[in-house]
């Protein structure tokens, strides 16, 4: 058995000679919705498939095996119910009614252009038909929406980081930095001005007069 424990997204990375080198291993959706499974490439060797989990692969997922052989993922058809708007009376807005309804019962949904595809059931068609939906029993390969939140455990996602970017490190200046360093005149250091207060002397006492006050008392003398 080769073991097979790498896969690469729609053949990311590779030349486009390699992936047309590359063999080829037919899987269902039931299959590919699994992390460990075993299975025969289109020269009949036995795959120990064995990815993280959580993977899901895809028609044109590219495998890589333990001797570093690549094998291109295809979908293998199986029956499936194509959805379309009726012709005589209908419109392409039926379709996004019937994705509602189909996406309200966790319905596993291949969302095209111009139809609608689910695993056979026959409550849901006669559902969709009475919607004014046209259903048609088809058998082809099936890869539904993973969606929204699927994204970062089956490799498909995309990186939408909108985290401001970090500042840039601060420029350390030395020898050999190969930058002008002509600088600035430095800012004049701050001069103490002293400044003189006026401070309002204390009023003078109010004269008390007394023996020995030298002062003149010339007092007025009554008069009978």
């Amino acid at each position: 058995m080769l073991q097979v424990s790498k896969l690469l997204p729609q053949g990311q990375g590779l030349a486009p000679v390699l992936l047309k080198r590359a063999g080829t291993v037919e899987l269902d959706w039931d299959t590919r919705q699994k992390s460990r499974f075993s299975a025969h490439d289109d020269a009949g060797r036995e795959l120990g498939v064995f990815l993280p989990r959580g993977s899901l692969v895809r028609g044109g997922d590219v495998l890589v095996a333990e001797d570093g052989s690549l094998l291109r993922v295809i979908a293998k058809p199986q029956p499936l119910l194509r959805i379309t708007p009726c012709s005589a009376h209908g419109s392409p807005f039926d379709l996004t009614r019937a994705a509602y309804h189909l996406g309200n019962r966790h319905v596993a949904l291949a969302l095209r252009p111009d139809h609608l595809m689910i695993e056979p059931d026959h409550v849901l068609a006669d559902m969709l038909r009475a919607m004014h939906l046209t259903v048609t029993e088809v058998n082809e390969g099936f890869d539904p929406e993973a969606g929204a939140y699927a994204a970062e455990t089956t490799g498909h996602g995309h990186g939408h980081s909108h985290a401001a970017p970090a500042p840039a490190p601060a420029h350390v200046h030395g020898p050999g930095c190969g930058h002008d360093h002509a600088h600035a005149p430095a800012a004049p250091k701050p001069v103490s001005i002293p400044v003189k207060i006026a401070v309002n002397a204390a009023a003078p006492a109010p004269h008390v007069h007394g023996p020995g006050c030298n002062h003149g008392h010339d007092h007025g003398h009554e008069h009978s």
